[in-house]
């Protein structure tokens, strides 16, 4: 049967179709629209205009899905509509305008999603995942293919952008600014105080554009999804905007992550500091994620 799965991130809203038959999916097609909700959050509050652009592309969604008389629709939303301390009349307000029934997931479900999506088809039995979206950053560490310990912590690209980036690009002290606070705010995930992991499974925009940036700056195949740690930092530097940007570099960020210039190096700086708690020399970026997880536990599972 044909499911539609829309995901209404913090940096993002995407659609994906999905063939599910009996325990096996197949994603026929997806759509995405790059919004940045999160920046629509002033003093706490989602403003008009950030509903506004969440009806109007959920609309167009819905169109297309009813054309394709799709009915099984699932839809959810994470840090920017669940932390918004109007959360519960923003989403109301887009569900009325829209007929669609939005599920505002917790932090706790979104890392148990992450990981069941971003593990299934893995071989580590056990490890550490991470996910940087654009306001929050999910954490898990597990063993044996079970959970140890999970944490949602609020801090994300779009954010960080968003209250430390006067520009496009950071200076180097802005850089430095939001380093402290994502020191701040790891360093008291306390569950994690004693996790040392060589390698770090990511998921999520920042790590796939980190990957894609990294190939296209070292010469790596445009496939490779690995990523050295000690690379983070030579990203970061090079795109400040302290020493200003050959055309050469230009194109490079252009061409790798067209969508992310703003949120990629705030995305990198967060990815920085927990690679270095972490103690961690490689970055494995996997492609699934919470919607596949969403699909295994609450579809397929049930």
């Amino acid at each position: 049967m044909l499911h539609g799965i829309i995901d209404i991130g913090s940096n993002t809203i995407r659609l994906a179709v999905y063939l599910i038959e009996g325990g096996h999916f197949e994603q026929l097609m997806k759509r995405k629209h790059t919004v940045g909700l999160a920046s629509y959050v002033e003093d706490g509050i989602m403003q008009p205009e950030g509903i506004e652009r969440a009806v109007e592309i959920l609309q167009e969604y819905k169109k297309l899905l009813h054309c394709f008389k799709i009915t099984k629709v699932a839809a959810f939303t994470t840090a920017a509509l669940r932390n918004a301390r109007n959360s519960r009349e923003a989403v109301g307000e887009i569900e009325q305008r829209t007929g669609i029934k939005i599920r505002v997931i917790s932090g706790d479900e979104e890392a148990t999603f992450d990981f069941i999506g971003a593990t299934h088809s893995l071989n580590n039995a056990s490890g550490l995942l991470i996910d940087i979206g654009g306001g929050s950053t999910e954490i898990v560490t597990y063993s044996e293919r079970q959970i140890v310990h999970k944490t949602s912590l609020p801090i994300g690209s779009l954010g960080f952008a968003k209250k430390y980036v006067s520009s496009i690009l950071p200076t180097m002290s802005e850089c430095t600014e939001m380093y402290g606070e994502a020191e701040a705010t790891i360093g008291a995930a306390e569950d994690f105080l004693n996790v040392c992991e060589a390698e770090i499974v990511g998921i999520g925009g920042t790590f796939k554009g980190a990957c894609a940036l990294n190939n296209e700056l070292f010469n790596l195949p445009a496939a490779n999804r690995r990523l050295e740690t000690k690379n983070i930092r030579t990203l970061i530097s090079t795109f400040v905007t302290d020493l200003g940007l050959t055309q050469e570099m230009t194109v490079a960020l252009m061409r790798s992550v067209p969508e992310r210039i703003q949120t990629i190096i705030p995305g990198l700086v967060i990815a920085n500091v927990l690679a270095r708690r972490f103690q961690s020399h490689w970055i494995t970026y996997s492609d699934s994620g919470v919607r596949e997880g969403y699909i295994y536990d609450q579809i397929i599972g049930k």
